[in-house]
């Protein structure tokens, strides 16, 4: 869907490269600039999942005569991608300013943990520490509990590359029409906030409190992950009543008074320690076969290799292994477009193939229209 779209990434952390690898994904070419002779994080494998798809060049940004060649690429790319505190691309000389006088029409992408304007902006942070900020916490578990999310999904993904790769995204379009670039500012504080958007409309009609537990969503009995006797895990979430009717049967409880009113917030409690003692007493499995193929809005907590066994995954191929490594497809998928998994490269792969080009760009500057190619 991307075919003929340039990236420039900046060889950065969490989001950034997660950013970089979705656009892959869609088909744009991901050209990663990766730090010469080390990796960004000790310890990371040589081919990562995150770099599937792209090609590698590996630079030294402080090196002259490797920064002359990023600014080269830049100058070739429609958008870029950098995940570093705020100043760090500018002290290199690869700020917005100078990028877009070599090249107007660059959708410059940043990705922040606090944004490039903020209190905390030159501060040090993690998914957590966002999340926990913006508010996007609070409803991260039950209200006896410490608020805890899946790691890195409401932060550094959701609120961070999801939101960054929309902004390269419509940037682009953007630049198409006016042939000017822009700058996005995805802040990772921002985007998780802005996710909470759909839990606020609940407090629009009365069904958001601001106290841990009393919500829609996360206080009653049938919204929630209940512990089975082997110690998995099963979700609950028949929020509309003919499903929750459906679960009642489904449990043997219909005729139970206990569980007769739904949305009464002072019950929920009570409610809930009924179902954990009912689902403690079977294996996890035992309940996935009972709710399997109905409405009752219950299913088992898998694994991602379990995920890959199961039969949704047969259908889907959602879960796959590339060289050995278990990873996720390409998601959302086009009706008139197949993908296909790409090998990760190592650092530098790519680099004589890269110059090369640059090359071949540079003899043919004069007719290109092309106003920095180097010299």
């Amino acid at each position: 869907m991307l075919n003929g779209i340039r990236i420039i990434e900046i060889e950065g952390l969490g989001p950034a490269p997660f950013a970089a690898m979705l656009l892959a994904d869609m088909g744009a070419d991901v050209i990663t600039i990766h730090r010469k002779g080390q990796a960004a994080t000790p310890g990371m494998p040589e081919r990562s999942v995150l770099d599937r798809g792209k090609r590698s060049i590996d630079l030294n940004l402080k090196d002259p005569s490797d920064l002359e060649i990023a600014k080269r690429l830049i100058a070739t790319a429609d958008a870029l991608v950098e995940g570093f505190r705020p100043g760090v691309m500018e002290k290199l000389g690869l700020g917005p300013e100078p990028c877009h006088e070599m090249n107007p029409k660059l959708v410059y992408g940043r990705m922040t943990g606090w944004g490039q304007d903020s209190p905390l902006s030159d501060t040090a942070g993690h998914d957590l520490n966002y999340i926990a900020l913006s508010g996007a916490l609070w409803y991260g578990s039950p209200p006896d509990q410490p608020p805890q999310t899946p790691a890195t999904l409401v932060g550094d993904i959701g609120g961070g590359a999801m939101y960054l790769v929309a902004g390269l995204l419509a940037g682009l379009l953007n630049a198409q029409s006016t042939d000017q670039g822009t700058i996005v500012d995805a802040a990772i504080y921002d985007g998780s906030a802005h996710m909470m958007n759909l839990l606020m409309s609940l407090n629009q009609s009365g069904n958001l409190s601001n106290a841990r537990g009393r919500s829609l969503l996360d206080g009653p009995h049938w919204s929630r992950t209940y512990t089975c006797a082997d110690g998995g895990f099963v979700t609950v979430q028949c929020l509309e009543p003919k499903f929750y009717a459906l679960f009642l049967q489904k449990m043997g409880l219909s005729d139970d008074k206990i569980f007769q009113p739904q949305f009464d917030p002072s019950l929920w409690p009570a409610q809930t320690r009924s179902l954990a003692a009912i689902f403690a007493a079977k294996p996890r499995d035992h309940w996935a076969n009972l709710f399997a193929g109905s409405d009752a809005c219950v299913a088992p907590v898998l694994s991602p290799a379990e995920a890959q066994a199961h039969e949704m995954n047969s259908a889907r191929n959602t879960w796959l292994r590339i060289d050995g490594d278990l990873q996720a497809a390409a998601a959302p998928r086009f009706s008139n477009r197949t993908w296909a998994p790409k090998p990760s490269p190592t650092r530098g792969e790519q680099r004589l193939e890269i110059l090369s080009e640059l090359e071949t760009l540079r003899r043919s500057a004069p007719s290109s229209g092309k106003k920095y190619l180097g010299g």
